[in-house]
């Protein structure tokens, strides 16, 4: 878009005086961000600075209109933009003036420097000091797997740091609110235990996960005068977008430091928040409107039909939520009044969940290969992306040669088939791990690795050639099997075999201490070559640079710590894979989605990526998972928050009031995000076989209905 087809309220905004600082609202899809980037656009062209300008996101990967702006201009002034997360700030903050904070903020070791730790290696710390407890009895009571239990634990130090609590209260503030079985007390006070654990092992040695940086920066940098000027000084412009899904103390930090900035653009979403499990808080954001000269709204939507704003209206009149039309001429009004065109809404009902699995794979084959839709504006989604729910509709979408790919940010990284050969390979090349492989994993990983290794020949070729002898997995060449099982398996597989083999024994003869070296070198000298099974498969492509990223950073900060475990780091971030860890976040897999693929999302991934489509597919929309929060039983992230008093119950009321208000949220959301048509699918019998009546099915009904009666 450019500035001629900017709307007259874009155009206000983008010339105003370069001293205004402004709160911006308006529903997703009013061109909010749009009028943004021009105004950066103007601002450079201009001569301000570059590098005086803050670009201040919730989450990294919504940062692509602003850099790609930027990248376009080419930095005219020689200056960079500073595009960061309140985390990112922190953690540049901290690590330039860590020798100001480092004693006053409690650490142990002031004359080392600090290590910063990502999601993994919070995690992986975090194992290590409770381990030691399980014997001790600690969360006897829950059954989840421990990487979510730890990730839990953690989640609650980031609370505590977000909201602006001390994170010795934790357990004090969920107990106060839990008023069922008595033995959940037990588990928030072996929780707060783990916590203070974490927290002492931390300052012992200068490790920073998020809540640390966070706290850090906000209670020992920004109230220190020299750094406060310092960022004052550096930053005279700022940008703020999504605000609605940032957290309360990145709130308070805009609102002190709001007045030393000569302009600023907050952009506020309506409905928005979609982030409050990470605590995320549209209330405090919204109390930054106060302290603008000037606020503006956008209401003309750039990405609904009339059809699918009445949809919206619909929605909220059901579910008790006033919904502003977004419209100018007001087109919503106008088709709910009378005006009856077809609806955007296609619900289709069936008996059984594979029946609604092949419905869904053949409407998109009919929008793509008859009416000519790119699969790029086709997405798919669910409340969760299970595997078998991932496996059996790309499958389908296959057979009608529709490409498709998945993302699912909650995925630990050992269960995509991609990071499971390398690891699988990683563990053959490396026979000192004493980490066998099962038949299994390495049928598994032969099918990845070689093209056209299907699972039959897989099977029979892993049943001749490995063996485990004690702490040493050996495979034996293909040419050394009988002739007739080399015919059944073909020798062209057999060849693709040998030299991955032979690869991995040569390099055994000279092994890399760097684990991430080796698999860039297993990609691109085997994997990624023709015959392979990455050769061409960019997803695979990305999953492993997402693997050695990890791996990369994993020993990039284990080799700052002063400890010895018997095991090389290598082995040490194998086993916390196989454990389960939970990857970090990879911009690359948000990034680089060709757009010529049909997209798999969990709904609320798919909100944050703050992309529109043609075509939406809500699969099951009679689960209960649409309306039910995740089972997390050491956190409550409606508890850990500002707006709960201390000692007041949640009770079941309060739940379904908290429920309710989400999945409002969410189905707007996902309207806004629409430009043509929602399919919305169920079957009578669920994945486990277990009928469907969750509420959004209902609330379906009810809008089905008043659409019918116009």
């Amino acid at each position: 878009m450019d500035s001629f087809s900017l709307t007259s309220n874009q155009l206000k905004l983008v010339e105003m005086p370069l001293n205004e600082k402004v709160f911006l609202e308006g529903p997703a899809g009013t061109g909010k961000t749009t009028a943004a980037v021009h105004n950066l656009e103007r601002m450079v062209i201009k001569g301000v600075d570059s590098g005086s300008i803050l670009i201040l996101l919730p989450q990294r990967t919504l940062a692509a209109p602003y850099t790609r702006t930027l990248a376009k201009m080419g930095f005219p002034d020689g200056g960079v933009a500073g595009i960061m997360t309140l985390a990112g700030l922190a953690r540049r903050m901290v690590d330039l003036f860590w020798p100001l904070v480092v004693e006053e903020a409690g650490f142990e070791r002031p004359d080392k420097a600090p290590v910063f730790l990502n999601m993994e290696t919070a995690q992986y710390f975090m194992a290590r000091v409770v381990r030691p407890l399980f014997s001790r009895g600690f969360f006897e009571s829950v059954t989840i797997h421990r990487n979510r239990l730890y990730s839990q634990i953690l989640d609650n130090l980031n609370k505590s740091a977000v909201v602006g609590f001390p994170y010795t209260t934790i357990a004090a503030r969920l107990k106060s609110a839990w008023k069922g079985e008595p033995g959940q007390a037990r588990v928030y006070d072996d929780a707060q235990e783990c916590a203070v654990l974490f927290r002492r092992y931390c300052l012992e040695h200068n490790l920073l996960d998020f809540s640390l940086q966070i706290e850090v920066f906000a209670k020992h940098i920004w109230t220190n005068q020299l750094c406060r000027a310092y960022l004052c000084t550096r930053y005279k412009h700022l940008f703020f977008d999504n605000l609605e899904e940032d957290t309360p103390i990145t709130h308070d930090l805009i609102r002190e430091w709001l007045p030393q900035f000569e302009s600023a653009l907050l952009i506020f979403d309506q409905d928005g928040g979609y982030r409050r499990f990470l605590g995320a808080d549209p209330v405090t954001g919204k109390t930054l409107k106060d302290v603008c000269g000037n606020k503006m709204v956008f209401t003309n939507s750039f990405t609904n039909p009339p059809e699918l704003e009445a949809t919206a209206t619909h929605f909220g009149r059901v579910m008790n939520y006033p919904v502003k039309t977004q419209s100018a001429d007001s087109r919503a009004d106008s088709f709910i009044k009378g005006r009856k065109t077809k609806s955007p809404l296609v619900v289709q009902f069936n008996r059984y969940y594979p029946q609604m699995l092949d419905w869904v794979a053949e409407t998109i084959s009919h929008l793509i290969h008859n009416q000519k839709i790119s699969p790029g504006e086709i997405v798919v989604l669910a409340p969760y992306l299970s595997d078998s729910l991932r496996f059996s509709l790309i499958e389908r979408l296959h057979r009608f040669e529709i490409p498709a790919i998945s993302h699912r940010p909650s995925r630990p990284l050992r269960e995509e088939p991609a990071a499971q050969c390398l690891l699988t390979l990683a563990t053959l090349a490396h026979p000192e791990w004493e980490i066998r492989p099962s038949k299994y994993e390495v049928v598994y990983a032969l099918v990845e690795a070689v093209a056209g290794m299907d699972l039959v020949r897989a099977q029979l070729l892993t049943e001749i050639v490995y063996r485990t002898r004690v702490g040493q997995p050996v495979m034996t060449p293909f040419s050394s099997i009988k002739a007739d099982f080399q015919e059944r398996i073909t020798y062209t597989l057999g060849e693709r075999f040998d030299h991955l083999r032979n690869w991995i024994e040569d390099y055994r003869q000279d092994p890399l201490n760097e684990l991430d070296h080796f698999f860039s070198r297993l990609f691109g000298e085997v994997l990624s070559q023709p015959g392979y099974g990455f050769h061409f498969d960019y997803r695979s492509g990305r999953i492993a640079a997402n693997l050695i990223e990890s791996a990369r950073k994993f020993r990039q900060v284990m080799s700052e710590v002063e400890f010895n475990s018997g095991k090389s780091i290598s082995q040490e971030y194998i086993e916390m894979v196989y454990e389960g860890v939970v990857a970090a976040q990879y911009i690359g897999s948000w990034d680089s989605r060709p757009g010529d693929a049909v997209f798999l999302s969990p709904a609320y991934t798919f909100l944050m990526s703050n992309r529109p489509v043609e075509f939406q597919f809500w699969l099951d929309i009679g689960s209960t998972g649409w309306f039910e929060r995740l089972y997390q039983p050491l956190t409550h992230p409606y508890v850990l928050s500002r707006h709960w008093k201390d000692g007041t119950p949640w009770n079941d009321s309060d739940e379904l009031q908290a429920a309710h208000q989400s999945l409002t949220l969410l189905i707007l959301g996902l309207i806004r995000r629409c430009r043509n048509k929602i399919y919305l699918a169920t079957s009578e019998l669920g994945e486990q076989g277990y009928e469907q009546k969750g509420n959004l099915l209902r609330i379906v009904h009810q809008v089905s209905r008043q659409i019918q009666n116009g």
